[in-house]
């Protein structure tokens, strides 16, 4: 058997700003200082005249990326999501939120596969933070594959985008055939019992789930949900009248994240239980990556026993 093919969604961000870069003139990366970190090094030294250290000033950055903006120019400024989200918070709101400028947010290292850095690094708010933003369109890529495609779609649209990557190498699920939409979701595995709606990392973990399910006689569907605001309605409600049951899973607080937003659509459409599998509202700990997701139930046994949950709830 081929071995997995594992890269972090990180380094799939670093080579698609190369990418844009040899076809837009126009655009422009910033970072606060972590530029070997969160990949941007790599546009860096392709275009050094395009590239623009801001340095350890991350609600400075994002002013800087606000000016550009209104010139022109298409800029992705870059930082780890707890700086890019928390830190620079007003500035992203106030100075590119409420104009609604082309700056696109390249956060990495987001949620608790951080690891060692322990819990004032692991970001598990970002998502609930960004979504509130008016305009604001949030992306969480699954793998390499829908990251460099998150790129791309971001640099198409205009207005503010938060783009969502993790530092830790996780498993290439899709090939080139696929195709990222945002606000579509998309059906990894169709059942008739239970539908799992996950988001990046957790996807791959969401597919494991379904085959543990399976063993057990429930059919489980898939539905891969990388944009997150806007948010794919009609998948929910579609997957909520198939199957009577969801269950979420993110690598994000359960508050504000993804399962927040598929139960405000589903209270809102087709009343069904819905479950989350995420951070249940804690900080994280400092250790090695795998063994945190572990720790904080966020792999297939965690999903697959909050499954069974929610099909106990199931009329």
């Amino acid at each position: 058997m081929a071995e997995t093919v594992k890269i972090a969604t990180r380094d799939a961000y670093g080579k698609a700003l190369v990418e844009l870069g040899e076809k837009n003139e126009s655009v422009l990366v910033m970072d606060a200082d972590l530029a070997a970190a969160t990949k941007t090094g790599m546009f860096k030294k392709a275009f050094p005249d395009r590239f623009i250290d801001a340095g350890i000033a991350e609600g400075n950055m994002m002013g800087i990326a606000a000016g550009l903006a209104t010139a022109g120019f298409t800029v992705f400024a870059s930082s780890f999501a707890m700086f890019a989200a928390g830190r620079a918070f007003e500035q992203v709101r106030n100075s590119i939120g409420y104009p609604h400028l082309n700056v696109k947010i390249g956060a990495t290292h987001a949620g608790i596969s951080v690891g060692e850095d322990g819990a004032s690094h692991q970001c598990c708010e970002d998502i609930a933070l960004m979504r509130t933003i008016p305009g604001m369109t949030v992306l969480n890529p699954a793998d390499a594959v829908e990251a460099r495609q998150c790129v791309l779609a971001a640099a198409e649209m205009d207005g503010p985008v938060y783009m969502r990557f993790g530092r830790l190498a996780v498993p290439v699920l899709f090939d080139d055939d696929y195709h990222f939409q945002i606000g579509k979701g998309v059906y990894l595995r169709e059942g008739t019992d239970i539908t799992i709606i996950a988001t990046g990392l957790l996807v791959g973990a969401a597919l494991e789930a379904a085959d543990m399910l399976a063993a057990r006689g429930v059919s489980a569907a898939v539905v891969n949900m990388a944009s997150i605001k806007p948010i794919d309605r009609d998948i929910i409600v579609d997957a909520a009248k198939k199957t009577g049951c969801i269950v979420t899973a993110e690598e994000h607080n359960i508050i504000g994240g993804l399962g927040s937003a598929v139960a405000e659509v589903v209270c809102e459409t087709v009343p069904v239980p819905v479950i989350r599998c995420g951070v249940e509202d804690v900080f994280g700990h400092s250790g090695p990556a795998l063994k945190l997701l572990d720790l904080y139930g966020l792999n297939a046994a965690g999903i697959a026993a909050k499954a069974e949950l929610a099909l106990s709830l199931k009329k």
